[in-house]
């Protein structure tokens, strides 16, 4: 069992390093000159020690065969090549990696903007922040000093083994016993390490989840007195972390031990056969100084593993996000400006791991303009509506359509051009107002943003502001008032002038001051457009043209107003209900 898990690794290995290297291709210029770098500097070594072998035997002779100065000459000078190599090496591979770095960030990035809605129930945001952020460091972290010492080492260690072999090939023969016996110890700690990472990476993506809920939460944390809960959450994970690291210490820091005790007994040995083979004092000096110089590189190369392995398990989660399904869009067709006809025909839906139909044999013909209000008690299938109608998800049964178009002919980013959507739950991005209004676009048309900060009745808002459209608004838009935000999501959907509009309880969080406001500007922008509205308070959608009335996925009941009210039914109970606690309060 063991024999198969190294191999599988193995091939994992061959794959990620084969993955890395397509990523390296278009900079390998640089990367061939960070080569040719780091061996200039592992040629040095040899360098050295020959040089302290002719300055041993001839520079301490009676009468010596050269002038003192070529003394400091040669040896400068070979300290000055190994500057160069070293600086060169540093900065190619800094050139390269830096760029192999933005290349890795920017393809997880791409993914996750693609990746399926469910995704993101399915997972944590810390997962995802710490595989962009953190992880992808890691495997540029291994680019950089664990390849890079790989080569550069195992070049010192070629060249060494190289002058030592012509120098006296059965001495070097007792000193490379080291060799093998590290590439034993590498090999035993490997599985061990990926193992010991995975569950380090699995702690580290939960520990960053508890700062950023503790970050966003931090008001509720204060209020309700959860700052013990919230340091035991991060004690625990910080805990796990701590653990990890120390045992992932042990397993690899052995190795460097055992490595040195062989290589001292090698030399040792090696010591007692050079002064019986009656070498010169040069030679033998030429000979010890490169063995020492062979145990560092040997070191290195034996405490690489560490790095290697969290650099490798960090390039699974990578390359796993990078390689995840993207949303399904199986379109091809290009739609103009749609007229905002909306039809359900038998749909069902079930959410992935649910035991119950989030939707159950729903039909609904939305005819252009029409203003259709979704009311119900929660678990309805409100949201679930929305959901399918802006193709977060699609039906297991049944099909939508737009214009009389199936919602899989149309591309994702046609179909989505014609939405505009107004939730509870304002997203404002840390930009300036303007940015925010117009988001998605490459060039704001300020004459149209102007008109949507009227509509949307944001002009003394912005009048306060200290650079107006352009002030930043800070994260989420914190600078502004919960009304004010929910204007600029208004003005945001003016400006997309979208045929489609969804308000997603857009007032419902408000006072009521803001939601004069608010609604005034919602008037404006539903004025022409198709609208689907979600509602928990009745008096705010008692003017839609229609009404459906949803309980468990399904559609009980539909008609206006005062329809709804002569049926004597469910929606004639809820308003009762809603009318009786308005009237206590």
């Amino acid at each position: 069992m063991r024999t198969i898990n190294l191999w599988k690794t193995s091939v994992e290995n061959k794959v990620i390093v084969k993955r890395l290297l397509a990523i390296v291709k278009p900079y390998q210029g640089r990367a061939w000159l960070a080569l040719l770098s780091m061996a200039l500097t592992a040629a040095t070594q040899p360098l050295l020690g020959k040089a302290l072998q002719l300055l041993i035997d001839l520079g301490f002779e009676e009468k010596v065969p050269f002038s003192l100065w070529w003394i400091p000459g040669v040896l400068v000078s070979i300290f000055i090549l190994r500057g160069i190599g070293t600086f060169s090496t540093a900065y190619f591979n800094n050139w390269v990696t830096s760029r192999v770095l933005n290349d890795l960030r920017a393809m997880v990035f791409d993914r996750v903007l693609r990746l399926p809605v469910g995704r993101f129930h399915e997972e944590s945001t810390g997962k995802i922040i710490n595989t962009v952020v953190a992880e992808v460091r890691q495997v540029v972290d291994m680019l950089q000093s664990v390849f890079v010492a790989c080569v550069r080492d195992t070049l010192v260690v070629i060249g060494l083994l190289g002058t030592l072999l012509y120098l006296n090939w059965q001495l070097t023969l007792v000193a490379i016993v080291v060799i093998p016996l590290t590439a034993v110890i590498v090999r035993t700690t490997t599985g061990r390490l990926r193992r010991l990472n995975r569950e380090n990476q699995r702690v580290t993506a939960e520990l960053t989840q508890v700062v950023e809920e503790a970050t966003r939460g931090h008001q509720v944390i204060r209020v309700f007195s959860g700052e013990r809960y919230e340091r035991a959450r991060f004690h625990a994970r910080s805990e796990a972390l701590r653990g990890f690291s120390q045992r992932m210490t042990v397993a690899f820091a052995a190795t460097t031990p055992v490595t040195q005790i062989a290589t001292s007994m090698a030399l040792s040995l090696v010591v007692v056969l050079a002064i019986q083979a009656n070498m010169t004092q040069g030679e033998f000096v030429q000979f010890v100084t490169m063995m020492l110089m062979l145990l560092t590189p040997l070191k290195s190369l034996a405490e690489v593993n560490g790095p290697m392995q969290r650099g490798m398990t960090a390039a699974e989660t990578v390359f796993g996000m990078i390689d995840s399904p993207a949303e399904l869009d199986t379109g091809t067709r290009e739609l103009g400006r749609a007229r905002g006809h909306l039809r359900l025909e038998n749909v069902r839906f079930r959410y992935p791991n649910a035991a119950n139909l989030a939707l159950d044999d729903v039909s609904l013909d939305v005819q252009p303009g029409q203003t259709v209000a979704l009311v119900g008690v929660s678990g309805g299938g409100k949201s679930t509506f929305v959901n399918l109608v802006t193709r977060f998800y699609d039906p297991q049964e049944g099909r939508l359509l737009l214009d009389g178009v199936p919602y899989p002919d149309v591309k994702l980013a046609s179909l989505r051009a014609q939405l505009a959507m107004v939730s509870q739950n304002v997203v404002l991005f840390d930009d300036t107002l303007a940015a925010n209004i117009a988001y998605g676009v490459e060039k704001i048309d300020y004459e149209r943003l102007a008109a949507a900060v009227k509509a949307a009745h944001l002009t003394d808002v912005v009048a306060r502001l200290e650079d107006g459209v352009e002030t930043r608004i800070g994260e989420n838009g914190m600078r502004l008032s919960g009304g004010q935000r929910q204007r600029v999501a208004i003005a945001r959907a003016i400006y997309k002038d979208a045929p489609i509009l969804i308000l997603d309880e857009a007032t419902s969080a408000l006072d009521n001051e803001s939601e004069r406001a608010v609604q005034a500007a919602l008037d404006t922008l539903m004025a022409g457009r198709t609208t689907i509205v979600i509602a928990h308070r009745l008096s705010t959608i008692e003017r839609a043209d229609r009404i459906v009335v949803m309980e468990h996925g399904r559609i009980v009941e539909q008609g206006t107003h005062a329809e709804l009210l002569d049926a004597n039914g469910m929606y004639a109970n809820l308003y009762r209900l809603q009318f009786v606690a308005a009237d206590q309060s």
